[in-house]
């Protein structure tokens, strides 16, 4: 009977285990706050000689996310862009940078000067003055997007001096190109007329244009003075004959001449450090 009455009150253990509806702690995503976004100045001063000093300081709120178990314990990304007035964060001169957790980020003058001149590429010479806008978004988890909310606009202004060129401009800003990819061959001295055809034209401190015929195949260096290898520019490993990176050394490699013959343009940016080859 002992027996019996056992059995059967694990039977009804196993049956009210089964019947009984399971309950789950579902957690999930109430919302949060956009970050508010404030900044030291509307009016950032950028000159030569200042560059240590602080130019902008931005500072934003925490977007407080919430679950239902309580406020968000995960990571929050924050991502910053800055643009042009008028571009809606849409242009190819736009800024993005990414912060993991911070709340604030101070620009001193050279750094700000080096992302508007150098990355957004905004023009230096003649100076101007430039309308800039920032926004920051935060999401949650450095990987990801998710539950993104974007701040409020601020606006300032700053006029970008020139920073140090990338690669030294030619001394007595004169450039020309001499390799088996002209009709001059390789010759240093270039005597006349590659002397002038093959001459760059300075548009500014530091860019030079050539446009000129080329047979294809071949390569070339850029000298600055005529009989002087030691002074020359050549290309970075990683370039193609349509553009890359060069620096100013007697080295290795050449920058290699079009495939095909035409008429190019040679645009050589020393601010930047670039190169870029178009046919005509």
């Amino acid at each position: 009977m002992k027996s019996y009455m056992n059995r059967f009150s694990l039977l009804l253990a196993m049956i009210s285990f089964f019947a009984c509806e399971k309950v789950e702690n579902k957690i999930s995503y109430e919302g949060g706050t956009a970050p508010a976004l404030t900044a030291s100045t509307a009016a950032v001063r950028l000159e030569a000689g200042e560059e240590s000093n602080v130019a902008l300081r931005l500072s934003w709120t925490n977007p407080n996310y919430r679950f239902t178990t309580g406020l968000s314990s995960h990571d929050v990304k924050y991502t910053l862009e800055m643009d042009t007035l008028g571009a809606n964060f849409s242009s190819s001169k736009k800024y993005t940078t990414v912060f993991a957790t911070d709340l604030s980020k101070t620009y001193t003058v050279g750094e700000l000067n080096a992302i508007l001149g150098n990355t957004m590429r905004l023009q230096l010479d003649p100076r101007r003055t430039y309308t800039l806008q920032v926004r920051i978004s935060s999401s949650l988890g450095i990987g990801t997007d998710a539950a993104k909310l974007t701040s409020n606009i601020i606006t300032f202004t700053a006029s970008p001096f020139p920073p140090p060129p990338k690669v030294p401009v030619p001394d007595a800003g004169t450039l020309w190109a001499t390799g088996d990819a002209f009709a001059s061959s390789w010759q240093n001295p270039l005597p006349g007329p590659f002397d002038v055809n093959q001459r760059f034209t300075r548009r500014s401190t530091t860019l030079y244009e050539l446009t000129v015929n080329m047979p294809g195949g071949g390569a070339y260096k850029l000298i600055q003075a005529q009989g002087n290898w030691g002074t020359q520019y050549h290309m970075l490993t990683g370039g193609t004959w349509q553009g890359g990176e060069f620096e100013k050394r007697d080295a290795d490699p050449a920058f290699p001449g079009p495939p095909t013959a035409g008429t190019y343009k040679i645009t050589v940016d020393f601010q930047l450090g670039l190169f870029n080859v178009v046919k005509q």
